[in-house]
């Protein structure tokens, strides 16, 4: 049976991812303890490493590897990324992570490029891959604290295109490989059926890829804003509650 877009097997998926995002906001502080916060790091780590080398591993055991198994797509490339920041706590990558991570593991869940369904192995593994690279993403977030900035938006448009050059020349060299769907859109449906033809597609996702990153970084701000806007109004209402008090004394 052929993975389908919206049905249930897709539907358990996304329920899963937003059940992680719940418990990874709700318990952030708890995750700051820490062996909590290595034991957490580790785990995460161990899942995106894991995912990609079962999936060569069954390339391989299948007898299908061939040029177009090499970790050069996006989500891929994060899954190593993501995997070295979780592992060194190295923030000359978090830009990578929080924004190529981010657009990249959430376009996948939202429009899967996925042929097999439940419960094949490559349907697991997918959503394990792709919810695990949204998880480290939040991660840095929500218990590490990175806060981007708007220069961290124009450093990842600068990483994207890095990664970017790797997938690009295979593309070139082999004919045949589609990394990053530099080479042509996915047979399956994506946002990128909305947009024009080859290759000017590639100029509308730039556009779409910063206006998606200053987006992220909107939000975050807005979240921050938001919490110490609550965070006053907390404290002075009990500031107030405590003034009544000693007033009645």
């Amino acid at each position: 049976m052929r993975f389908e877009m919206f049905s249930a097997a897709h539907a358990a998926g996304l329920v899963l991812f937003g059940v992680i995002t719940l418990l990874v906001v709700i318990f952030r502080n708890e995750l700051r303890e820490p062996r909590r916060n290595q034991a957490t790091r580790w785990t995460l780590a161990a899942l995106l490493l894991c995912s990609e080398i079962s999936l060569q591993l069954s390339y391989i055991l299948d007898n299908r590897w061939a040029i177009h198994s090499l970790p050069f797509q996006l989500c891929s490339l994060m899954l190593f990324v993501g995997t070295v920041v979780l592992l060194t706590k190295r923030k000359g990558l978090y830009d990578a992570l929080f924004f190529l991570g981010s657009m990249g593991a959430l376009q996948a869940l939202l429009t899967p490029n996925l042929d097999e369904t439940f419960p094949h192995f490559r349907y697991f593994q997918f959503f394990i891959a792709h919810i695990s690279i949204m998880g480290a993403a939040l991660f840095i977030v929500a218990v590490e604290r990175y806060r981007p900035t708007f220069r961290s938006v124009l450093r990842a448009m600068l990483w994207l295109h890095v990664m970017a050059i790797p997938a690009a020349v295979t593309n070139e060299w082999t004919g045949t490989t589609n990394f990053m769907f530099l080479a042509r859109k996915p047979v399956t449906a994506s946002i990128l059926d909305w947009l024009a033809p080859w290759p000017w597609y590639l100029l509308q996702l730039e556009l779409i890829a910063f206006c998606l990153f200053t987006s992220l970084y909107g939000l975050v701000k807005g979240v921050d804003l938001w919490a110490e806007k609550s965070r006053s109004g907390t404290k002075k209402r009990m500031n107030g509650e405590l003034r009544h008090e000693r007033d009645d004394e």
